[in-house]
Formats: structure tokens, C-alpha cells, sequence
């Protein structure tokens, strides 16, 4: 296992491939709330053989610190950079799924001579609003992760995982409820507070923006809204994936990838 200090915490990561390579930029993979980078597992299988690949547990997730809240998505870029920076990567391409999509374009406006490209799954610049947060997080807070399991964990996969595959799905269950409560809460108020749809009207890096086509959490319709907000962006959807395609369709969604870096 691999800790760095970055921005003043302990961040937990792995490396694939070759990172240090000059030919191609490293792929970035950014878990969503409440998941770790195994996640990205049948994903990365895709891409290991030709990119180099970092993935990491954002802060409050995994095995990296959960410092006290609040945090905001400026801590999240600022985690992102000094992970960078101790690895010596100076480019990067951005695949980031939910939170991990608004980390890379909060990433991307801060440090956009850093960001090749993003892919951005499931996600928005604006997610939710401040009652629905606060909501969730003042549960929590009052009744701890397990109870609302299942409400959320619902909202992960599209309806035929659950039932196609029940041993995962009880599996990213206790991966959820097993998140560090200030770290879950904690990231629950970086989204809440993030706002990013100005923003991304001037990043002019070329993005692949997915969506599953179930998804309830970040619908379509968000995804599209997030797209035509670019100056250079594409949109992809995935059938029969909800909120987390990386896991239910990771073949689907690496086919698209792969499209995407092609084209670049």
C-alpha cells in the first residue's frame, strides 16, 4: 500500500503501468462518495497495459485521513495536486465519476495547464442543493451511515445488479456504510457547496462527458445539460448502468473511453 502527505493529510494510493512516461499522460481515476478506488478495478484491466494509471481514496474515503469537516472542493483539487506533484506528474487526463467528475473540474479551473483531458461520469457542475444536503447530512450525523444504507446504496446500481448480481451489491453496501462518518458527511458538504457552472463554460480541454442510463442520482439529463456546457465536450450514454458504470458496465464504459483517448 502507498500513503503520501499531501495538503496536510495522508492520502492512500496505487499506481499502474508506467507513469513516468513522457508519451502519454497518466489517467486519473476519482472515486465517487462513499466508494474507494477499487472501484475502478475492472476498469483499470482495460488501460494498464498502455497508460500509466493513479487512482486514490479522496479524503474521508478509504484509507485516507478523515480530517475534521467541513471540507470544500478547493481541499479536494488541493489533495489532488500535491498527490501529483510527489509523483511527478505535470499532465494529466481526469476520469472522475460523481464527486470525482466535480474534483476534476474544480481540479481543471485551478490548474488547467496540468489537465489533458476529463472524462466525466455521472455528474454535474451543480449537484443537488442545499436542502437535500443538509438533510443528509444532519441524518447521519444524528443515526450513522447504516441508516440509510439502502436508500443510498439503491441509487448506485440500476435495478437488474441488484438482483443479477446480490453478493456485490451486499459488497459496495458495507463498502458504503463502513465510510468514516465525518469523511462521508464532510464530502457531502464540498458538494453541497460547489458550484462550478460558470466555471466550466472556459475549460477548453477536450470532454467526454458519460452517463448511465438509469441513473437517478446525476440523470441524463444532467450529464447532457453538463456537455452542451462545454466548449469541447461529447456526451455517451451507457445503457442499462445506473450511477456507477465503472462497476456494472466497466467493458461498456472502457470501450468509450477508449474511443475518446483515441480521438485525442
Amino acid at each position: 500500500m502507498n500513503f503520501v502527505k499531501s495538503n496536510g493529510i495522508t492520502i492512500h494510493y496505487t499506481t499502474e503501468g508506467d507513469i513516468s512516461s513522457s508519451s502519454k499522460p497518466c489517467l486519473v481515476c476519482i472515486n465517487s462518495l462513499g466508494t474507494d478506488l477499487r472501484i475502478w478495478d475492472d476498469v483499470v484491466a482495460h488501460f494498464k497495459d498502455d497508460y500509466g494509471i493513479v487512482r486514490y481514496d479522496k479524503r474521508g474515503h478509504g484509507l485516507s485521513e478523515a480530517p475534521p469537516a467541513p471540507y470544500s472542493m478547493t481541499d479536494h483539487a488541493d489533495d489532488l495536486a500535491g498527490l501529483l506533484d510527489y509523483l511527478t506528474i505535470d499532465k494529466a487526463i481526469l476520469i472522475g465519476v460523481s464527486v470525482g467528475g466535480l474534483i476534476s473540474m474544480q481540479f481543471t479551473q485551478q490548474h488547467p495547464s496540468r489537465i489533458a483531458a476529463m472524462v466525466l461520469c455521472d455528474t454535474g457542475a451543480k449537484i443537488g442543493n442545499p436542502e437535500f444536503w443538509n438533510d443528509r447530512i444532519d441524518t447521519l450525523r444524528k443515526h450513522g451511515m447504516e441508516h440509510l444504507g439502502d436508500a443510498i446504496v439503491s441509487r448506485f446500481f440500476a435495478p437488474s445488479f441488484a438482483k443479477e448480481q446480490a453478493s456485490a451489491y451486499l459488497g459496495y453496501r458495507n463498502m458504503l456504510v463502513r465510510t468514516n462518518l465525518t469523511g462521508y458527511t464532510g464530502v457531502c458538504e464540498s458538494i453541497r457547496d460547489a458550484d462550478l457552472r460558470e466555471a466550466v463554460k472556459t475549460m477548453e480541454q477536450p470532454t467526454l462527458v458519460i452517463n448511465g442510463s438509469e441513473d437517478m442520482a446525476t440523470p441524463p439529463s444532467m450529464g447532457q445539460e453538463l456537455s452542451e456546457s462545454f466548449p469541447n465536450a461529447s456526451f455517451k450514454i451507457i445503457e442499462d448502468a445506473a450511477h456507477l458504470p465503472c462497476v456494472e458496465k466497466p467493458a461498456e464504459l472502457s470501450a468509450a473511453i477508449k474511443a475518446f483517448l483515441k480521438g485525442l
